[in-house]
């Protein structure tokens, strides 16, 4: 009688065959796992070399991609160790031809649970992302201030003409007491030689108060002083305020960060000829 009843309790072929494919099954998602956490995680290195590419952004780290990448290879493993240690056991209650009995759902809904968390987390990185790629694209497009690639030149775009726009900028100088040392019209004089030029005029200007201690502290920095601003019209018609950057004049001649403001005072003057 005992003989009997144990091979009537000794679980079936199609039971193990349905073990096994479960456990083929999890060790797939455990794979797709780490496979799809690795995609992620070079994911940040992708988008880094993007924004370099088009100048977006400034070259930032992996981010979050790094993180989401590495928690999901780990989940992976986890899951991989996790459903061979449910096989191993559920094989062994087969061999002792236990009941059977429902299996836990904790590691389907934990898995499910995890990975909808971090393809939420993905998807918000993702728009933020987009996001500040878009302001910094406007941010290009927009015609207020451009540095030059080289050379440490900032363009000012204006509304006015060429001579307005001098105008405007000889009566700022007139009221903050700026002494204008030379104006050179340099259109003017190609014209005069019988050349076309399209209108391009030069302003030195500057104050011995503010000029003098920048000469004391570096003297090499006489080679850029007075200040200048250009006004001057591209082949579109369009007028453009030009002078050095401010930094990149201070780096230049490496001075002291409190004597910048001596020189950034052409910033003022070039945004108040613009208006």
């Amino acid at each position: 009688m005992g003989t009997a009843t144990d091979l009537k309790r000794r679980a079936d072929l199609r039971d193990y065959l349905a073990a096994e494919r479960t456990f083929l099954a999890w060790v797939r998602t455990g794979l797709a796992l780490m496979g799809f956490g690795f995609v992620v995680a070079r994911f940040g290195l992708f988008v880094q070399q993007l924004e370099v590419f088009q100048r977006a952004l400034p070259a930032s780290s992996s981010g979050f991609s790094l993180w989401f990448g590495t928690a999901l290879i780990a989940v992976g493993v986890v899951v991989n160790l996790s459903s061979a240690w449910r096989h191993v056991r559920l094989v062994r209650e087969l061999d002792q031809g236990a009941p059977s009995c429902s299996r836990s759902l904790t590691q389907a809904v934990a898995t499910a649970a995890f990975l909808a968390l971090v393809g939420l987390a993905m998807a918000i990185y993702l728009v933020s992302v987009r996001n500040t790629t878009n302001l910094h694209s406007a941010e290009r497009k927009e015609p207020t201030m451009a540095v030059a690639t080289n050379k440490g030149i900032i363009d000012v775009p204006t509304t006015h003409s060429v001579e307005q726009t001098v105008e405007k900028l000889n009566s700022v100088l007139q009221s903050k007491g700026v002494t204008l040392f030379a104006f050179i019209d340099h259109s003017g004089e190609a014209e005069k030689v019988g050349m076309k030029m399209r209108p391009t005029k030069l302003l030195i200007f500057g104050s011995p108060k503010a000029g003098t201690p920048l000469m004391l502290a570096a003297p090499s920095i006489a080679i850029d002083l007075p200040l200048k601003i250009l006004v001057w019209e591209d082949g579109a018609g369009k007028v453009w305020i030009s002078y050095n950057s401010p930094e990149y004049v201070r780096e230049r001649h490496d001075l002291p960060p409190d004597l910048l403001a001596n020189i950034a005072v052409v910033e003022t003057l070039a945004a108040k000829a613009a208006e």
